[in-house]
């Protein structure tokens, strides 16, 4: 297709040229995030800041990783991983946060996707509904292993993804408030761990693509657990996540060096 961006050499959206991202991409919604994120390479460099895409290389146990941001939804998630693997990288971990939705998924749990309900819309256009949003199992495995080790409180297993935060968290004011409300006790009834953005267009893109990608995130609070009276703090700090993601990278790192 063609480049639109004025640098031919770097991809449009995320301002990066093919060999300044490593395989391992580590994926954030909040740009901000990528500089802390980018504190446990070892010389990390900043390689693009372009809308919301922010791109550090340096690399982990001497092997090149990057982590790029990806904005809110998605749309824009799925822009960058195309764009990062046209880069290189094959192998991502987004880390970001969720909304609990079982009771037993407290703010400040780190959460492991296994696989995403596809209530959005960037997924259809690139598989049919009937195709599972289904993480990667050995970067799956690989975050469940980093969060034992750690020994951080965690959860594994299906989570939500929709387009609309305040669908979410106001269905009643919505048009379509039959629909929303029907559906999230729908998902409780199934099981459904959390609700998040963008994991079940970055799980359809990466079987699209044949690559590797996994999810973790910190639960900000859970508004089920807040209309059942029970203690819900709102927690923001994505320190537990991050390190789970980072050293489940580095998991990944020894294995692929083994085979």
């Amino acid at each position: 297709m063609k480049n639109y961006s004025e640098d031919a050499n770097k991809l449009y959206h995320i301002q990066v040229a093919p060999g300044e991202v490593g395989r391992y991409v580590i994926m954030p919604g909040d740009p901000k995030r990528c500089a802390k994120i980018a504190e446990y390479f070892e010389n990390p460099v900043l390689v693009a800041d372009n809308r919301e895409y922010v791109t550090y290389t340096g690399t982990l146990d001497g092997v090149k990783v990057s982590v790029t941001s990806t904005g809110i939804g998605g749309p824009s998630a799925a822009i960058a991983m195309e764009e990062l693997y046209r880069c290189g990288a094959d192998t991502f971990v987004r880390i970001g946060t969720c909304g609990g939705m079982q009771p037993e998924v407290k703010s400040g749990d780190v959460v492991v996707a296994t696989g995403a309900i596809r209530m959005e819309g960037t997924s259809r256009e690139f598989a049919p509904m009937e195709f599972p949003a289904v993480a990667d199992l050995t970067v799956t495995n690989a975050l469940v292993d980093a969060a034992k080790q750690k020994g951080y409180p965690f959860h594994a297993g299906v989570v939500q993804c929709k387009d609309s935060f305040y669908g979410q968290h106001e269905p009643e004011t919505k048009p379509v408030s039959y629909e929303l409300i029907n559906k999230w006790e729908a998902w409780k009834r199934l099981g459904c761990l959390a609700s998040e953005m963008e994991s079940a267009a970055l799980f359809v893109v990466a079987s699209y693509l044949h690559v590797r990608a996994g999810s973790c995130f910190l639960v900000v609070a859970n508004q089920e657990r807040e209309k059942l009276g029970l203690e819900n703090p709102v927690v923001h700090d994505t320190d537990m996540a991050i390190q789970v993601a980072v050293e489940a990278i580095r998991k990944l790192i020894r294995e692929d060096r083994e085979k």
